[in-house]
């Protein structure tokens, strides 16, 4: 993957831009011996790494918006980072870099009930901002895989969802305002605690924009009360297809489950080696829950088997006890942990229409074939969010361009049935240059266009989110104008 050739200007003042935040931030949140910045060297996406020029730990925005101004008057480009477990790549520095670090940003700043909000700071995980409201009987609802670690400011970036995303959707649904700094330290705040902003829809743009406009510092997130009660049904298919298709039957059907999940027999072996969920042996496994009364629960998930019993599932069974709802889930939250255990994999997660969801599952199969490489399925199947995890060996020369090969080809499949790229990782590094295969020039030109009024030199988050050469010209352009 093609970065861009570090500044040897940047390089070589190293020590004094390290003196420059050492003079606005404690010392022990800069962070820049050669052994301690290798830490920061790459996120989730572990294929690729580069050491930054050095990383910071600012605790409040007032330190982050004094940090940015020193970049932006040195010229120095910086990426934003939450807890480092973006999959495409979003955090990945450059050799000439800082990484900005929002592991200190984690306090509760405010909690209103009557309102339905919580306002914390962006380096919060998302669990906690749950555990920081559930004993007054209320819940954060997106609740991505990495949710026990990852950072709000990393949600926000990347617009995540999760598990739970059918019936409440993702980030932006969830997102009511935030406070955000610019690349030359100039602090705003975008709507707060209330349904809505007057004007243009600014923080539909933040949400979702990568770290390529902006740091934010603080966001005021929506809060839900608990349903009374929630229960999955476990249904298992000899067939991928006839899954995918079961799917499509349920959401044609006009039920809005809370979670439909989907994990393939290569997925449900080595989680139920490693989690012991109780899965049965089959091909295809769904995972439908809903939540309400117990009244409800029971109408729907009625309707739900009897839509299933119309496939020949192999295995239909429905959580009788909270333990049994907990082991369920346990399998699928392991899925990822667990498939790292067997082999390298590179994480996708294309968006397509329910209805596709059968021919996507063929055509993956078939790619599967095409490259030599396993993949394992295991995804939010209720509103089509594919995540193919693409086995290979990083030790093997060639088997990571593979990947990308093949991985390149399941995400273009996703757009030729009427997708997208991404659901909620992100483009980061990992899908730059196939943006191309879902943009016209001039729509991504647009796009860029929004870039250059928030941050004009383009120093926020280099490399990311537009193809190579498209961004660098950009940056070129801005430095000529200066």
């Amino acid at each position: 993957m093609e970065m861009p050739v570090p500044d040897p200007t940047i390089l070589a003042k190293k020590p004094h831009i390290v003196a420059l935040l050492q003079g606005v931030l404690p010392k022990t949140a800069v962070i820049h011996e050669d052994r301690e910045v290798h830490a920061y060297e790459c996120d989730a996406l572990t294929a690729y790494k580069c050491p930054p020029l050095c990383a910071v730990l600012p605790s409040t925005t007032e330190q982050v918006a004094a940090v940015l101004k020193i970049c932006y008057q040195e010229g120095v480009p910086v990426v934003p980072r939450g807890s480092g477990t973006s999959l495409a790549g979003g955090a990945l520095p450059t050799a000439d870099c800082v990484i900005l670090g929002t592991a200190r940003l984690n306090g509760v700043i405010e909690t209103n009930y009557s309102d339905r909000y919580i306002r914390v700071q962006s380096g919060r995980t998302n669990l906690s901002v749950t555990g920081a409201v559930e004993e007054n009987g209320f819940f954060y609802a997106p609740d991505p895989s990495s949710q026990l670690a990852c950072a709000i400011a990393g949600n926000i970036a990347m617009n995540s969802g999760g598990a739970h995303c059918l019936k409440y959707g993702v980030t932006t649904n969830n997102l009511m305002g935030v406070k955000i700094v610019l690349m030359d330290g100039t602090i705003t705040e975008i709507g707060g605690g209330h349904l809505d902003a007057g004007g243009l829809d600014l923080l539909g743009l933040i949400c979702g924009s990568e770290g390529q406009l902006g740091v934010v510092t603080e966001a005021t997130l929506r809060i839900l009360a608990k349903p009374e009660g929630a229960r999955p049904v476990l249904i298992g298919f000899d067939s991928n297809v006839v899954a995918g298709a079961c799917v499509s039957d349920i959401i044609k059907a006009g039920v809005l489950p809370v979670a439909i999940e989907f994990m393939d027999r290569l997925c449900i072996e080595t989680t139920e080696k490693f989690a012991n969920a109780g899965y049965p042996d089959c091909e295809a496994l769904l995972i439908v829950e809903v939540e309400g009364s117990d009244a409800e629960i029971d109408e729907q998930l009625g309707l739900i088997m009897q839509i299933a019993r119309k496939h020949d599932p192999v295995e239909l069974r429905q959580s009788q006890s909270a333990e049994e709802s907990a082991a369920i889930w346990l399998g699928r939250k392991s899925a990822f942990g667990a498939i790292g255990q067997i082999n390298d994999y590179m994480c996708l997660d294309g968006t397509i229409p329910v209805s596709a969801l059968p021919e996507v599952l063929n055509r993956i199969n078939e790619l599967s074939d095409q490259y030599g490489l396993q993949v394992g399925n295991v995804f939010h199947a209720g509103d089509g969010n594919m995540h193919p995890l693409i086995l290979y060996n990083a030790n093997k020369p060639g088997d990571l361009e593979l990947c990308e090969a093949m991985g390149a080809d399941i995400l273009r499949l996703c757009v030729e049935v009427g997708g997208c790229l991404t659901g909620e990782h992100g483009v980061g590094i990992e899908k730059r240059d196939l943006m191309t295969d879902q943009y016209a020039p001039d729509d991504l030109a647009l796009q860029m266009d929004v870039k250059d009024v928030f941050d004009p030199n383009w120093l926020l988050n280099p490399a990311k989110v537009f193809p190579l050469h498209v961004s660098q010209s950009r940056r070129v352009q801005a430095l000529a104008a200066e």
